[in-house]
């Protein structure tokens, strides 16, 4: 994630913090995307050395800048492993903001024109990264509560649980309307509901948290791989090229790796991008059965209804009902539907049937066939199968 260490063999690792210049550690400038690797070095300067509308997909966990005072402690006075490093400490607001524009100015010019960008952060940083991202050009199209299902408690009962943290997902620009968003997909996986933009998932724990030989945590924010998932699944394909600046214990890689997307990480630190490889190798990609990209109805080609009748896959005289059986229609050899003395498309004579402004009139006429209902959309699906065949 957001850390340099540096120091001699045997001796107390020194942290290597740069605010305002340029890193102590100076990575290798690729000639081309590094797919499937991680870059050691300053995330900026790696970033000025790929090429230009380059990556389908940015995820980026920056320092969240939390201004912890002291060391924090339980009620028994146990001491609480938090994230207290120099990496995460800045001298001002200033200092912080301008480390923010960086990063963000130089991870928009490597994105394609309907690339998207996820940022992690928490009530200590997003809000300034959310008005410099709006600043830089970047299109904000939601943002996403991930609420923790096991936060860790308020010990000093001074302020709310911190239970949450926010992610803004944004386009390159507004003009990047064509971005990818999986939404019949996300939708088939939650029980044909709409997702939500609260998330409720737990922290990283148990086996998935990496951990060194005596037991301590490799990296103090790894974050759980269901969240990188989610993200993943929703705003990319398989193939595409995920971006990690701040690339951390890997999980970015391990998940990129396992859904078929390839990824290019930055990492300062030489010890997390060792400990990241290593994670990303033992990770078995899942079949292409399992991953392959569901086809959004919004791409799939136009199908008049007409076509339908054109076909002879209905019939003209054909009586329609709703999935209740409540109103009927007569299918025209036209195209058109017949109910009563009006005459219309399915959609208009849906919605004059219900009474309502708009209809889908695909999924709302139904057809009978050996006994059952099926809705007409199923007729275009046989004639957009045909049509995909002959592309073939």
């Amino acid at each position: 994630m957001r850390i340099a260490r540096a120091g001699a063999a045997g001796s107390k690792s020194q942290i290597q913090v740069t605010r305002t210049g340029t890193s102590t550690v100076r990575p290798a400038v690729p000639r081309t995307l590094p797919l499937d690797d991680i870059i050691i070095g300053d995330c900026v300067e790696a970033l000025g050395g790929l090429p230009e509308n380059s990556i389908d997909l940015i995820f980026a966990d920056p320092p969240y800048n939390l201004q912890l005072e002291g060391g924090l402690s339980r009620p028994d006075q146990s001491v609480v492993d938090a994230v207290d490093d120099d990496w995460d400490k800045f001298a001002s607001f200033g200092d912080y903001d301008a480390f923010t524009r960086r990063w963000l100015s130089a991870a928009r010019r490597v994105m394609k024109r309907d690339a998207t960008i996820f940022v992690i952060g928490s009530y200590h940083n997003i809000f300034r990264v959310g008005s410099i991202m709006q600043d830089l050009g970047f299109w904000i199209l939601n943002d996403i509560v991930w609420r923790k299902a096991n936060p860790m408690p308020n010990f000093r009962g001074r302020r709310f649980t911190n239970a949450h943290e926010t992610m803004i997902w944004a386009s390159r620009s507004a003009e990047g309307k064509g971005y990818t968003f999986n939404y019949e997909a996300l939708k088939a996986g939650n029980e044909d509901c709409q997702v939500r933009s609260d998330w409720f998932m737990p922290i990283c724990t148990g086996a998935e948290r990496l951990k060194d030989d005596n037991g301590r945590k490799v990296h103090p924010t790894q974050k759980p791989e269901a969240l990188l998932a989610r993200i993943m699944l929703a705003a990319s394909n398989p193939g595409d090229v995920i971006f990690d600046p701040f690339f951390g214990s890997g999980t970015t890689g391990a998940v990129a790796r396992r859904l078929g997307r390839h990824y290019v990480g930055v990492e300062r630190d030489e010890t997390y991008a060792k400990a990241a490889r290593a994670r990303i190798a033992a990770v078995e990609p899942l079949p292409k059965e399992a991953i392959a990209a569901v086809p959004a109805k919004r791409s799939e080609p136009r199908v008049a209804f007409a076509s339908v009748v054109e076909t002879g896959l209905i019939a003209p005289g054909t009586v329609l009902t709703d999935e209740k059986r409540r109103h009927t229609a007569i299918v025209r050899v036209d195209g058109a539907l017949a109910f009563g003395n009006m005459i219309g498309s399915i959609h208009k004579i849906g919605a004059l049937a219900q009474g309502l402004p708009a209809c889908n009139g695909w999924t709302f006429w139904h057809i009978e066939r050996q006994g059952r209902l099926e809705p007409i959309d199923a007729l275009r699906s046989t004639i957009r199968a045909e049509m995909r065949e002959a592309a073939e």
